[in-house]
């Protein structure tokens, strides 16, 4: 499994994708926002979303798993 995380701690505005979907390398799954920002979290690897780890409203840190790819 892979896993997209948090590049930054902040609070997880908008869940972008849903379990299910197919994303590709530079695709906005989740927008943080931290410093009154708004920071979208692109993916890292290719694969299609099996899980989503976090929910709008919830403040993570850097580091912290987002979405899980399969």
């Amino acid at each position: 499994m892979k896993k997209i995380s948090s590049p930054m701690a902040g609070t997880i505005w908008k869940i972008v994708k849903v379990v299910g979907d197919e994303v590709d390398y530079g695709d906005t799954v989740v927008i943080l926002e931290s410093m009154k920002m708004e920071i979208p979290v692109e993916a890292d690897n290719r694969g299609k979303i099996s899980r989503i780890l976090a929910e709008e409203g919830q403040v993570v840190d850097e580091g912290t798993p987002l979405i899980e790819l399969a």
